[in-house]
């Protein structure tokens, strides 16, 4: 294996890794837990998990994977902070959550090493031009960190 596969699968095994310890966080929460704010007048585990959810489905388009699945709900999980507006149910969450973070491993699965060089979705040609390292491997990159971000926010979150 070249070293610039070695290092694309590193990272998608990296991905993978912080993907399955969200998933058995938020599933093993009950509806009680996921009620509790992280900190007092701090985010609710449950609204952490939709905007993870969100994001994750924003990855899709600009991994080039997938149309997204609920832009719609950005207005709930990435402009308006917790507790201003209705959430859906966990059970939609989690619904949205499985089904995104499927789509995208589908899609990450079939990429090859130079897939992961090319510009991603936000990129015009011209910016690409001047700066290849906005490309879909930068993309996994800051979402993986983003989302070790929010673990080790959840992982303050009273049991």
């Amino acid at each position: 294996m070249s070293t610039e596969k070695i290092l694309i699968a590193e990272t998608i095994a990296t991905w993978t890794s912080y993907l399955k310890r969200a998933n058995k966080l938020f599933t093993d929460l009950d509806a009680t837990l996921l009620e509790q704010e992280i900190l007092p007048h701090r985010n609710r585990m449950v609204y952490i998990w939709g905007h993870l959810t969100a994001m994750h489905d924003r990855m899709l388009q600009l991994l080039g994977v997938a149309e997204r699945v609920h832009p719609d709900f950005d207005a709930v999980f990435l402009t308006s902070p917790d507790k201003t507006q209705d959430l859906p149910a966990v059970e939609v969450i989690q619904a949205w959550w499985d089904e995104v973070n499927r789509r995208l491993d589908e899609g990450i699965s079939q990429f090859t090493a130079t897939d992961w060089i090319r510009k991603h979705g936000a990129v015009s040609d011209e910016d690409f031009a001047k700066d290849p390292l906005r490309n879909r491997l930068a993309i996994l990159l800051t979402r993986t960190n983003h989302l070790a971000y929010h673990l080790g926010q959840a992982a303050l979150a009273p049991k």
